[in-house]
């Protein structure tokens, strides 16, 4: 049953006797001023049974405790242990100094309602809620800045000899399961037991019956006898679960957990291998959607620039760019575009906050047709810059004058064209293709001109082509706009997001502390809370700017033992 709090506070209670010692103006002595403000145990009623059961630890201390471990950036384990002996855990609880108020488990159940029943919203908007409520936002329209950070993985990324063997060993544990008996006498019947060593690779080096040796290692033929003797077993695998799956219940769970495991093997196999007729060998280059970990295959190979590449998740970010507050965030995978769902998490933050998005700015990852284009049939406006060209050898298209009334093509030598044709097809960064209009110069013009090495590519008789963006008029009004002396406002809010985004690299978000998206996601909620409570209790003089944690800290025990000090001294004269 839902267990609740007391209204009435006790006089043993930590925050009554040590609120001054650990420090009003601390975190801890923040959120003991909001005890019964911030989260209420009603609000939480739906995760536990109404009438029936023991009385539960009041989620209200246990979704305190999560803000807590946010904080501090410690596991489940070191978070139990603060709660039950640390002082200041104790006081941010308001529990009794001798009291221990939850298990590990509790903690761990609690969370994974959370995430089950999608609450974790909920305690993010009780931040902004807090926000208005302590009246830090005041407006009712608001300009919102959007930018993306990566996130590492949890998951172990492995090369394609151990991600193969990781697959095969999840399938067998699944099929070990199924039939009652211990995973390694399964694995040694069907001859796998060499994949549940600590590394396959490493298992070959050092066994003598196998094709490949530590000396040999560099040999192809040898690599490759390798790899297929894995693929085979890999194939075997996948046959023994479609047979053992083809014996039960659709509704089965047994039988959802091998369908699982032998189709993740079978894409593994699909994104890494390729079949020749010699046999099995490596695809070359890397799939688009390429799986690298088995024990987390919702991680992808992502970049943010061409040298910085990172193997997990994209946290995307809202920030109101006055207030300064986190109004949406979003876990993309890590080879998402950084302006996936831009306009969705836009109407999120809506949602969220109950304000108008009057604007939305972003950088230039932000600044293509489509996007632009989307958020026109919106009706919303949408402020980035026009991503820019690699190739500075050659006239940009920005510097040909464009009439889209008239259409005409004016080049920088002042030759005019109103040729507009079908030009070659090309990609339109969604899965299709289109053939955009265009317009051609003569190639007995820029023959002549002497600025054609600047400007021509092509070593043929041709003449300077210039291709029309299917929203040729929405990229030709922010490229005017982004050059006037009213984008600078814009250049200084987008800074915002970024502030933001460096915030919640403090509170741990860039290492992923769980498997899987959702939790990923989890878990940078409940910074993006920490992080607006945190700014909201700050600018309102609720709490001490962070900049002075340590001093304030050194100086609140100064101040505790001077008193100590005194009332000894006094005891004796």
């Amino acid at each position: 049953m839902l267990g609740l709090r007391s209204d009435q506070r006790g006089l043993f209670e930590a925050d009554h006797l040590y609120l001054d010692y650990v420090g009003k103006g601390s975190f801890y002595g923040f959120l003991a001023s909001q005890r019964g403000l911030l989260f209420r145990d009603e609000e939480f009623a739906e995760l536990y049974c109404r009438n029936n059961g023991r009385d539960s630890v009041p989620p209200s201390l246990l979704a305190t405790t999560l803000l807590l471990q946010t904080y501090d950036r410690v596991s489940d384990e070191e978070a139990k242990e603060r709660a039950d002996f640390d002082i200041r855990w104790k006081v941010a609880l308001g529990v009794a100094i001798e009291e221990q108020p939850f298990a590990k488990s509790t903690l761990q159940i609690f969370r994974s309602h959370l995430v089950l029943h999608q609450k974790i919203r909920d305690v993010f908007q009780r931040s902004l809620q807090f926000a208005k409520q302590a009246g830090y936002v005041r407006g009712h329209r608001m300009k919102v800045a959007l930018d993306t950070s990566y996130i590492l993985g949890r998951g172990a990324v492995k090369d394609t000899y151990n991600l193969l063997a990781d697959g095969i060993m999840q399938v067998v544990r699944e099929l070990a399961a199924l039939e009652g008996k211990e995973t390694e006498v399964l694995a040694k019947e069907q001859g796998l037991e060499r994949y549940f060593g600590s590394s396959i690779k490493g298992e070959a080096a050092i066994d003598s019956a196998c094709a490949l040796h530590a000396d040999r290692w560099d040999d192809e033929e040898a690599r490759q006898t390798f790899l297929r003797g894995i693929v085979s077993d890999a194939e075997r695998v996948v046959q023994l679960a479609k047979q053992a799956q083809s014996g039960l219940p659709r509704e089965d769970p047994e039988r959802g957990h091998i369908v699982k495991a032998a189709e993740l093997l079978g894409q593994l196999l699909l994104q890494d291998v390729e079949y020749k007729e010699e046999g099995a060998v490596l695809k070359e280059g890397v799939s688009r959607d390429r799986i690298p970990s088995v024990h987390d295959p919702e991680i992808r190979h992502g970049h943010k620039s061409s040298s910085k590449r990172f193997d997990g998740y994209k946290a995307a970010v809202v920030v109101d760019t006055d207030s300064q507050l986190i109004t949406a965030v979003e876990v993309l995978p890590g080879n998402a575009a950084d302006n996936t769902r831009a306009l969705e998490m836009v109407e999120q933050s809506e949602q969220n906050t109950g304000c108008r998005v009057e604007e939305a700015i972003g950088d230039c990852a932000y600044g293509d047709g489509a996007t632009r284009q989307a958020f026109v049939e919106a009706g919303r406006t949408l402020v980035a810059k026009v991503p820019g060209r690699p190739n500075k050898a050659y006239f940009p298209k920005e510097d040909f004058q464009i009439d889209l009334d008239s259409g005409t093509c004016t080049c920088p030598s002042g030759q005019v064209s109103q040729i507009r044709q079908r030009m070659k097809s090309h990609p339109d960064g969604q899965g299709g293709w289109q053939r955009p209009r265009g317009f051609a110069f003569d190639a007995a013009v820029c023959g002549v001109c002497a600025l054609k090495s600047k400007c021509v590519a092509s070593k043929k008789d041709k003449g300077r082509t210039v291709s029309l963006h299917p929203q040729e008029a929405l990229l030709q009004k922010a490229r005017s706009f982004q050059h006037s002396e009213a984008f600078a406002e814009y250049r200084l809010r987008r800074q915002a997001a970024e502030h933001r985004l460096a915030r919640l690299v403090q509170l741990g978000i860039r290492q992923a502390r769980y498997f899987g998206r959702v939790k990923t996601h989890f878990q940078l909620l409940l910074a993006a809370t920490v992080a607006n409570l945190t700014l909201v209790a700050a600018r309102m003089g609720m709490m001490r700017r962070a900049g002075c944690k340590a001093f304030s800290g050194v100086l609140s025990f100064a101040q505790h033992f001077s008193s100590l000090y005194k009332g000894f001294f006094n005891f004796f004269i």
